[in-house]
């Protein structure tokens, strides 16, 4: 049997990367497309055995990569950083294969901040520091020590980029990885292993191993020898997480589900507004923080609503390898009956579909319409539950304070969107909304510079920037006292 399959034209390996070689399993899962259910490859199930062997391999290479000094890591980070950019087309039609994404995003700007990704936390590394400070004539000095073995779950959305948002970090700080990607997108992740040994990554400090979340996924998050766990998913997947990470004193950061608000007063102005709501269309609606909730104000309610049914009409869905389409498939046959599920049930409820509502029978598989709903209530599912497809859904208020109680009356609080043209109205508003990031009038301005992450149900912890380090690490005050010193020679 081989272990190599050719997607779109590019070798990947189908086996786990555990120790710096190759790992095949006795039992294997099928990877297929999203774009038309083909079949792309027979990739390696692990479970406990492997994810056993991972874990030992990242601690035998602990010791001497969390001594191997800053500015050698840097240099890596920044090696694997190159290797990304000189595969960045071949990463890019594998991931859109295998996810369903477009590919003239993967090409502009999804690979570019994989390999920023590598690059910025290899300069913050180099960077990193606290001035040393005085009590009572002791000095404080202030340090990041590597905390060990991390374990990192990728979701299948954005599969490379949120995995080395993950992986670089962990690697600067000095801990050794293992990354469990996605069952339903694995593909790139065994190209990034394959990137970072090109790179000259030291033997057993990355590893790789695939497989379903309930078998080894469940294995590598109990294992009592790692010492850091990061998880980008579910709610009900994270709680399961944390009470293995409670029984080991393991530190986790997760970043979870959302069901963003995206605020219009009438004095925004309204094309760029409407622009702003169909920009959370984005990758077929699959986007922790896109703004599925639009809420506007009543009178200009019927206004918005024509020129967003006028634009959401010119998107054009289809293949995500052509060039004009803007909106591809989604994810699985799962995923598609969840979206519809929820959709169908709205309606039933009393919900209008002004836009879309069902499957894209032209295209069929997993082809969900752009949908919008109206006539929804605060309290039904439709409004508080998390779709994570092409669904959003509109609700009118008719003061600030009635917008605000709106956007922050569900369970999560991952991000928020404002549009408005009153700059007091915008800082009134920013500094009540319930979330970790608040966009005003605009969507999905990133900097690795800030800090990443959900309050209440979406999330726990904060990554980016320094707070990346400091979640990988272990800090530790070393205080000084100014006597006792004895010279020797």
């Amino acid at each position: 049997m081989s272990h190599i399959a050719t997607v779109a034209g590019v070798p990947v390996d189908t086996r786990h990367w555990i120790g710096g070689a190759r790992v095949a399993s006795a039992t294997t899962f099928t990877d297929e497309s999203p774009i038309d259910g083909r079949t792309l490859a027979e990739i390696a199930r692990g479970g406990q055995a492997e994810a056993e062997a991972a874990v030992a391999a990242a601690q035998a290479a602990f010791p001497g990569w969390a001594a191997t000094p800053p500015a050698e890591r840097a240099r890596l980070l920044r090696a694997i950083a190159e290797g990304v950019e000189k595969r960045l087309e071949e990463l890019a039609i594998v991931e859109t294969t295998d996810n369903g994404a477009l590919l003239r995003s993967h090409r502009r700007g999804v690979m570019p901040r994989v390999a920023h990704n590598f690059r910025f936390f290899a300069d913050r590394l180099e960077d990193l520091g606290h001035e040393d400070f005085d009590t009572r004539g002791h000095i404080n000095h202030v340090s990041w020590d590597p905390a060990g073995p991390c374990v990192l779950i990728t979701p299948w959305n954005a599969p490379l980029m949120l995995a080395t948002w993950k992986v670089a970090p962990a690697l600067g700080a000095g801990n050794t990885v293992v990354l469990k990607p996605s069952e339903w997108s694995p593909l790139t992740a065994s190209l990034l292993a394959d990137i970072a040994a090109e790179a000259g990554l030291p033997a057993g400090v990355l590893n790789v191993v695939q497989g379903y979340g309930a078998e080894v996924g469940a294995a590598l998050v109990a294992h009592p020898r790692v010492r850091r766990i990061s998880f980008t998913g579910s709610v009900p997947t994270a709680k399961s997480i944390a009470r293995s990470a409670a029984g080991n004193l393991v530190p986790a950061s997760f970043e979870l589900g959302g069901k963003s608000p995206l605020l219009v007063f009438a004095d925004a102005d309204l094309d760029p507004a409407v622009n702003l709501a169909i920009e959370q269309y984005d990758n077929a609606g699959q986007v922790c923080l896109a703004a599925t909730r639009l809420l506007v104000e009543f009178s200009i309610a019927e206004e918005f609503t024509r020129r967003f049914v006028a634009k959401a009409a010119k998107l054009r869905q289809g293949d995500p390898r052509v060039e004009v389409t803007d909106i591809g498939p989604n994810i699985h046959t799962r995923q598609i009956e969840k979206i519809d599920g929820f959709v169908r049930r709205a309606v039933a409820a009393g919900a209008r579909a002004v836009v879309g509502g069902g499957p894209n029978t032209d295209l069929g598989g997993l082809y969900y319409r752009p949908t919008l709903l109206t006539g929804v209530a605060q309290d039904s599912e439709i409004v508080q539950e998390e779709v994570f497809g092409p669904v959003l859904t509109l609700q009118t208020f008719d003061t600030e304070e009635e917008a605000v109680r709106l956007a922050n009356d569900t369970r999560f609080g991952l991000a928020a969107t404002l549009a408005t043209g009153d700059r007091d109205r915008a800082r009134r508003v920013s500094e009540r909304l319930v979330a970790g990031t608040v966009w005003v009038n605009c969507f999905f301005v990133r900097d690795l510079r800030a800090p990443f992450g959900g309050s209440r149900e979406s999330g726990v912890g904060r990554e980016g920037g320094d707070w990346s380090f400091d979640f990988y690490c272990d800090l530790k005050n070393t205080v000084t006292a100014p006597e006792g010193w004895q010279n020797h020679g």
